[in-house]
C-alpha cells in the first residue's frame, strides 16, 4: 500500500468523507493544506451529495489531476483534449480495479442498498464494516499514484 493509500483510508477512518480522504491525503502533492483541501473536496462524498452517482474517489482525484495536469487556458483546444484524456484513462483504470466508478453501483456490489440524498449515516464500527469506501480509497490513491509516476 502506497504512503498516499494509508493516509486516504487513516483519514476516511477519522471521519472524512471518500473524497476528502484522497483528495486530503495528497496535500502535499496539490500546494493545499488540510482544511483547504477538506472543504475543497467536501461536496463529492457520497457519489456528490449523496446522489450517489460519480464516487467521491474519482471525483477527488480528478481534482488532484486537474491541480497537477490540468490545463487553465480555455482557448487551448489541445491541452483540454489531453486533460480529459488523461482523467477517462483514470477513471478506466479505477473501474478495472473496482468494477465501476458509480457510487450506487460500487455499494450495490458489496451487497448494501445505497439510498440517494437523506443525511449522511453516523460512523460506527458497524458502519465501516459493512462499507467499501475504505478499501476504494486505498484503491483510488493507489491508482493515482501509480497513475502520476507514469505521466
Amino acid at each position: 500500500m502506497t504512503d498516499h493509500a494509508e493516509a486516504a483510508k487513516q483519514l476516511f477512518y477519522q471521519g472524512y468523507n471518500c473524497a476528502q480522504s484522497v483528495f486530503c491525503a495528497f496535500t502535499e502533492v496539490t500546494g493545499y493544506d488540510l482544511d483547504t483541501s477538506a472543504r475543497m473536496a467536501s461536496s463529492f462524498g457520497g457519489g456528490l451529495g449523496r446522489l450517489r452517482e460519480t464516487c467521491g474517489v474519482v471525483s477527488a482525484a480528478a481534482l488532484v489531476l486537474g491541480i497537477v495536469k490540468g490545463y487553465d487556458d480555455p482557448s487551448d483546444y489541445d491541452a483540454k483534449k489531453r486533460h480529459y484524456a488523461l482523467v477517462r484513462e483514470f477513471a478506466e483504470r479505477f473501474r478495472a480495479e473496482c468494477g465501476s466508478i458509480n457510487c450506487r453501483e460500487l455499494l450495490t456490489m458489496a451487497g448494501l442498498q445505497p439510498v440517494s440524498g437523506g443525511e449522511p449515516e453516523e460512523r460506527s464500527e458497524e458502519f465501516y464494516r459493512k462499507r467499501p469506501c475504505p478499501k476504494l480509497v486505498c484503491e483510488a490513491a493507489r491508482v493515482l499514484d501509480e497513475f502520476l509516476s507514469e505521466q
